[in-house]
């Protein structure tokens, strides 16, 4: 299994308890990324609304 932040090899097992990530580094990584709404969930919606996202447009999405 790779981290999802740094893409190195992870432990899935109940040893790591930072799982899914390698380390604690990338799970506070993960979870500023989170805080700082870096990460949106996709909807069905139309992207005609830009306007009313600001810079929300340019980050990441979950899909």
């Amino acid at each position: 299994m790779r981290c999802p932040i740094c893409k190195r090899p992870a432990d899935p097992s109940p040893a790591n308890r930072f799982r899914p990530f390698c380390s604690e580094r990338c799970q506070l990584i993960d979870l500023g990324t989170w805080a700082g709404e870096g990460y949106r969930i996709g909807t069905d919606k139309p992207d005609g609304d830009d306007e009313h996202r600001g810079d929300r447009s340019k980050k990441p999405t979950l899909n």
